[in-house]
């Protein structure tokens, strides 16, 4: 049984804590958040006691910690546990700033401990299939990835304001899944964006729609396209077009019931929230953070992998305020 410190009692808090309740393997032994009433509700619901940061990471019977706070808390709270020895589950990004994230790799190499950053949807089972796929040669060489990745709505301006903007809040999970999938890293990045949803979320100094086009060294190229608005649900698909054909991961529906009548064949709407969509990924995700520890392997997503979603991030912003491609590496 791992004993476990968690940082944030937020929604995506509850969800991991509720992961390793049921998991059997492991137990939630410190809650910590700076919400008193947050941090009671979920140490209570699953028999933790409410902490502050040095008693959770000084615990001899903590091995292991989730960081599932602000993200303003991430790299300090990376950092502190490293050095106290313990296994990192990391909610992406680790930082909004590149120096930071290397310094958090640096006290995580120095420690030898493992780190693991929540990019989620590399779990999700179509998904992993689809990459499955993809390494078995079923569609020969990849030669593009087409990511769409579209919100139902805005989140709240408030939280806008200090997310970093969509690129390093939204977008990064597809930069990861644009690396994944095109099995190379990207050279080249072009990006665009505009306020189509919102005229506040310009006010706020962000946009609501992007696009971006990447270019790998051997021309692999990746086509990411986010909106904060689909009228019909959380929109998450995913293409890959090979030299010997393609492979399409689609949205998940609530039902797969189909109704056809004189008028129209329909069937449900895409899943409306991320929490319902990727609920599946975010389990087996934490199964995946728990086998690696157990085993001694690998993270199946590591530092590094934060790492350069964040570089990608940060050189489609570049891309964007400048309106020409930005040159990696």
């Amino acid at each position: 049984m791992l004993h476990f410190a968690q940082f944030g009692a937020g929604r995506i808090g509850a969800i991991h804590a509720a992961n390793l309740a049921a998991s059997g393997r492991a137990s939630l032994r410190h809650v910590v958040d700076v919400h008193a009433p947050a941090a009671e509700a979920l140490a209570a619901r699953h028999g933790a006691r409410v902490s502050d940061t040095a008693t959770a990471l000084a615990d001899p019977e903590v091995g292991a910690v989730i960081i599932a706070s602000s993200t303003d808390t991430h790299a300090d709270l990376v950092i502190a546990a490293a050095r106290a020895g313990k296994a990192i589950f990391c909610e992406k990004p680790i930082d909004l700033s590149l120096a930071r994230v290397d310094a958090c790799l640096e006290a995580v190499a120095r420690a030898g401990v493992p780190m693991l950053v929540g990019f989620n949807r590399r779990f999700d089972p179509n998904f992993a299939e689809l990459h499955r796929r993809i390494q078995a040669g079923a569609i020969g060489g990849v030669e593009q990835v087409v990511i769409t990745s579209r919100d139902p709505g805005l989140p709240p301006l408030a939280y806008i304001k200090v997310s970093g903007g969509l690129f390093r809040d939204m977008t990064i999970h597809d930069f990861d899944m644009a690396r994944w999938m095109l099995g190379e890293e990207p050279v080249e990045i072009f990006a665009t964006g505009a306020c189509l949803v919102d005229p506040a979320i310009a006010e706020a100094g962000d946009i609501d729609s992007a696009m971006i086009v990447m270019k790998t060294g051997s021309g692999r190229m990746a086509h990411i396209n986010n909106s904060r608005r689909a009228a019909y649900g959380y929109d998450q698909r995913v293409e890959v077009h090979g030299s010997g054909g393609r492979l399409i991961a689609g949205n998940r529906i609530g039902t797969t019931v189909e109704q056809a009548d004189a008028t129209a064949v329909t069937h449900d709407k895409p899943l409306h929230f991320f929490l319902e969509r990727y609920a599946e990924a975010y389990r087996i995700e934490l199964s995946a953070f728990l086998d690696a520890i157990r085993d001694g392997t690998p993270m199946p997503v590591g530092a590094e992998d934060g790492r350069q979603a964040l570089v990608l991030a940060d050189a489609a912003l570049r891309s964007m305020q400048d309106g020409r491609p930005v040159r990696l590496g």
